[in-house]
């Protein structure tokens, strides 16, 4: 190898200790030669170039720096395999070197190998930093070629791939528009659709070594909002509806304008309330339900709206929708092959037996399990031949319809109805919410559905299993069965269940409250599911008040039945028994409560007094009372100091100021001393 001259650091040379880097030319060698080249008008900065000197001799590979890359540049070397280290991609020595087929990195890349201690990468392209390394993307809806080219070289820069044709390979869709077929595969798959913005703002900080563009945060400020290109109008909503929705159209990227409209591109329409639309549309006006409104924000990603074309009442059946991502069918018949295709490679990479995966015989596409809830039920003429209906139970009356059986007979629809309530709430609110897969990720944290929906799974598992005992009672109905055992046999079990959901409930529904306000997709996944038969036209916060009602009306049937149950009965008395059971678990639902609410106290009494002392916290004391008021001065007319004296069941604190509290004030009161006296000395100080 020839001498470098000046330009020769003093340091010896070293072989790279990993020798799994080859190259064609070098079969025979495993070492490189780094060229830290200067010559660059944007040159490596001092501070910078001492780094990555340490960071050459940290990878054990010999090095020398240089002002002239032809100088190295011309010829090939039989020892080494040379590698040059650049700091401007954009200058003559980087378009020399890359003429000559010449490998180059940038300084990242030095760091980032050395700090893991690994090899530099062999790559056939210049590579400036692993800011996108492991990452495949594809691009859609792009019209200018030279920008497509300027982007793809950024992306092989730093690491990246470039697939022309969308699979399950790729990682990330670089969309330009919300239309065409990558894109709608992309939503099916769940694939990220970032705008191009993303990859340049990632080239601006290609000099962070840790960086990395797929992060969670950085990324999602680049996703392409559903309503891009879209220009919408609403027909059939409330002034205040029609608002709300128009903001949020705004918030997802897209635009509104009044019905008939000419640049407007969808008319969504309310459906309940529209009989006909007051124009002709144009063949390129989407006229859909509010479900596509919805199903896209609460997505992420604009639906498909093929499946969610608004038609008159009296028109042609629709066609029902199993899942807001079905796939818009071409016109053109060499789309269609190419879509059938592209489809039959997806099944055949990710190992599926079809995709979108058909879940009932009446729909037409379907998307993948867990990212939303079917949108309407199979229809009767649907089911296959030979299939039948499966008989609901029928609850026949005895010869002599007693009043004792009517009552028990109305417990038990009563019951079965709250049964289906609860379900209601299970299966079309909490269990998707906690799917895994869902487009858009999660659309709730863990900690939020915990809290929204606390021990709803345990009150329907009672009440599951109180509605089979009640209905197997009144099917087989005899004057002697006893509807006093079924309710005896859970007190216990509705004593665990209920006071946990009771005590949170105005937590849960402030969480709704507020998750709805803060966040779109779980304000659209409520009006979605609302607006279903299921709920009754209910909100979540109205079903979740149904627990609170149903244990004071089952007292109330169980004294109606007894009222209705001859003396002879031994039902009578254990009527008696289970109505005093639901009294003890309501005493015991408000006596925990009250602990409850009593204990939160305290803890806003912590937050709010300065300098509280930490013992003041006890799972044992409760807040009874607080007091404000003024101390007495030196003379009868002074105004002294703002004084709050908080009463507890064991102590009595008292504050100085608005905020701080003394503790030498704190004056200890044993229940066990005061007695009697001390609740009515305390209740005349108070009250």
């Amino acid at each position: 190898m020839a001498a470098v001259g000046p330009a020769t650091l003093g340091i010896p040379q070293h072989l790279l200790a990993d020798s799994s880097v080859y190259d064609s030319r070098m079969a025979e060698t495993s070492r490189e030669n780094l060229f830290l080249s200067a010559s660059c008008p944007a040159s490596v900065p001092h501070p910078h170039l001492t780094l990555m000197l340490m960071s050459a001799q940290a990878i054990n590979g010999p090095y020398l720096k240089t002002d002239n890359a032809k100088e190295f540049g011309d010829g090939e070397s039989a020892e080494f395999e040379t590698v040059f280290v650049l700091r401007d991609f954009k200058c003559l020595d980087f378009d020399y070197l890359y003429k000559n087929d010449h490998r180059i990195v940038g300084p990242p890349v030095l760091l980032h190998c050395a700090a893991r201690e690994e090899p530099l990468p062999f790559s056939s392209r210049p590579l400036y930093s692993p800011t996108m390394l492991n990452l495949s993307l594809c691009f859609t809806g792009f019209r200018k070629k030279d920008e497509v080219v300027d982007l793809v070289s950024l992306v092989h820069h730093m690491g990246g791939t470039i697939r022309k044709d969308f699979s399950s390979k790729v990682t990330h869709l670089i969309a330009h528009s919300t239309h065409g077929e990558k894109y709608r595969l992309a939503v099916c798959m769940g694939t990220p659709i970032l705008t191009p913005a993303w990859i340049r703002a990632a080239w601006a900080q290609r000099n962070d070594v840790e960086f990395n563009a797929d992060d969670d945060d950085f990324r999602s400020e680049f996703k392409v909002p559903p309503f891009q290109d879209c220009v919408l109008s609403f027909l059939g909503f409330s002034e205040e509806e029609k608002t709300n929705m128009e903001e949020r159209t705004l918030k997802h990227g897209g635009g509104h304008l009044e019905v008939g409209d000419e640049r407007c591109t969808h008319v969504v329409v309310e459906e309940n309330t529209v009989k006909e639309l007051p124009f002709e549309p144009s063949k390129k006006l989407y006229v859909v339900k509010q479900e596509w409104f919805w199903g896209s924000i609460q997505m992420d990603a604009r639906a498909g709206e093929s499946m969610y074309f608004y038609e008159k009442p009296d028109g042609p059946a629709m066609k029902k929708a199993v899942s807001l991502l079905s796939l818009s069918a071409p016109a053109c018949p060499r789309k269609k092959r190419r879509l059938k295709d592209t489809l039959a490679q997806l099944t055949k990479e990710t190992a599926m037996p079809s995709f979108p995966p058909c879940k009932r015989p009446s729909a037409d596409h379907s998307g993948p399990e867990g990212l939303l809830q079917d949108v309407s039920d199979t229809p009767e003429s649907a089911r296959s031949p030979g299939e039948t209906q499966k008989p609901s139970k029928c609850i026949v009356p005895p010869p002599k319809l007693s009043a004792r059986w009517q009552v028990s007979r109305e417990l038990y629809q009563t019951e079965s109805n709250y049964v289906d309530i609860l379900t209601t709430v299970l299966q079309l609110f909490k269990h998707p919410l906690e799917k895994g897969g869902l487009v858009g990720g999660p659309i709730l944290a863990q900690g939020e559905i915990k809290t929204i929906f606390g021990s709803i799974p345990d009150i329907y598992e009672v009440h599951t299993r109180i509605k089979a005992d009640l209905e197997d009672l009144v099917m087989n109905w005899s004057e002697d069965r006893s509807v006093g055992n079924v309710i005896l046999k859970y007190s216990r079990d509705l004593i665990r269940a209920y006071p946990q959901f009771i005590n949170f409930l105005e937590m849960s529904k402030d969480t709704i409250v507020r998750c709805e306000k803060t966040k779109p997709r779980f304000h659209a996944f409520l009006k979605i599911n609302q607006a279903k038969a299921e709920c009754g036209r209910q909100t979540l916060v109205e079903l979740l008040i149904r627990p609170v009602q149903r244990l004071p009306s089952m007292a109330l049937l169980l004294n109606d039945i007894r009222k209705h149950t001859s003396e002879s009965n031994p039902d009578k008395v254990t009527l008696g028994k289970a109505i005093e059971s639901l009294k003890e678990v309501l005493a015991h639902i408000n006596e925990d409560k009250r602990k409850t609410e009593g204990q939160k106290q305290i803890f806003d009494v912590v937050y709010e007094v300065d300098g509280c002392p930490a013992n003041l916290l006890s799972s044992h004391r409760t807040l009874v009372h607080r007091m404000e008021t003024i101390a007495l001065g030196e003379h009868p007319c002074d105004r002294g100091d703002h004084v709050t004296l908080f009463l507890f069941n064991d102590c009595l604190e008292v504050t100085w100021g608005r905020q701080h509290l003394r503790p030498v004030d704190s004056i200890k009161l044993f229940l066990g001393l005061w007695g009697v006296s001390y609740n009515r000395y305390f209740a005349g100080c108070f009250y």
